[in-house]
């Protein structure tokens, strides 16, 4: 049972989370129609008053832009401001994870997005290891990432993760913890909900927006970082061939944060991950508000 928060934004209001329920003929639930973010917050280690959000604007434009494909007019100005309000009224004790929904909330069987009712909501629950820091084992998946001419890939689409749900679950029922999916060219894409990244002679190479993948904000904080630690980034198209010979390959995302993967299929990676090690202890120390040169990534929210 998962543990959530006791206050929901729902319907331009908060209420408790048990009140906060929609009809079964809602529109999004029938189409997909819906789009959402996902972000991490924690206590502040050095102010027990304090909730620091990891990198909270660029989450809240996402999901605006997002909301655009919906025809949905949402301003990432007022989705952050629900957010900082839900976090003061829930004063979270551990850490946890917030999920925004916008959708297509009116009753109706016709698939369409203009002339319909929107809505927006915002939940949350504890939130620990999302997949084991130790690093997982992956397999391919048989199922294949969608292409943005048929998918608007740029935005968190509810609808588009039953991709990500069937090869979630192909992976677990055949003794595997993660998936990792091609493109429709056969190319390395991503994993069900993370981005990929693989290191071969010093070279962090990740596929890169052409290779029909979301557009990770995890993902560019470790390009980022990766870069202004004088390592050498390389975006381009990834051969499978390539993650089977790789030095190391980790899975990044919010909830997975920066993940080690220990084994692609039959083939064992290197139990060395020096570089993967030394980008998430960078990373951990931004989101704790340790490093004073990424400071301007943590939005601080006073509970007192």
């Amino acid at each position: 049972m998962q543990n959530f928060l006791p206050i929901a934004y729902f319907q331009n209001q908060f209420v408790p989370f048990a009140e906060a329920k929609i009809s079964i003929a809602t529109h999004a639930l029938h189409y997909g129609t819906g789009a959402f973010g996902g972000l991490r917050g924690i206590r502040d280690p050095q102010s027990a008053n304090n909730i620091l959000l990891f990198r909270l604007d660029r989450h809240c434009q996402r999901l605006s832009n997002s909301a655009k494909f919906l025809h949905y007019d949402l301003p990432a100005d007022k989705i952050q401001s629900v957010i900082v309000d839900f976090i003061k009224k829930n004063k979270p004790e551990k850490s946890f994870y917030i999920r925004p929904f916008v959708y297509t909330s009116d009753l109706g069987i016709a698939p369409r997005l203009h002339k319909i009712e929107k809505d927006f909501f915002v939940y949350g629950l504890e939130l620990g290891d999302y997949l084991s820091p130790e690093g997982v084992n992956c397999r391919i998946s048989s199922w294949h990432r969608q292409e943005d001419r048929s998918f608007p890939l740029r935005g968190k689409i509810s609808g588009a993760y039953i991709t990500s749900s069937l090869a979630k679950t192909e992976a677990v029922e055949s003794g595997f913890d993660e998936a990792i999916l091609l493109n429709s060219q056969g190319k390395v894409c991503e994993a069900s909900g993370m981005n990929i990244f693989v290191v071969r002679d010093g070279k962090i190479i990740t596929p890169g927006f052409d290779q029909d993948i979301l557009e990770g904000i995890t993902r560019d904080s470790i390009i980022t970082l990766a870069k202004a630690s004088g390592l050498e980034v390389v975006e381009r198209a990834v051969d499978k061939s390539e993650l089977l010979i790789a030095d190391e390959v980790f899975l990044s995302g919010t909830a997975a944060k920066i993940t080690p993967v220990k084994r692609i299929e039959n083939y064992a990676l290197p139990a060395e991950k020096p570089i993967t090690e030394k980008l998430r202890d960078k990373l951990s120390a931004i989101t704790e508000n340790r490093d004073s040169n990424y400071k301007h990534w943590v939005y601080e929210v006073p509970l007192a």
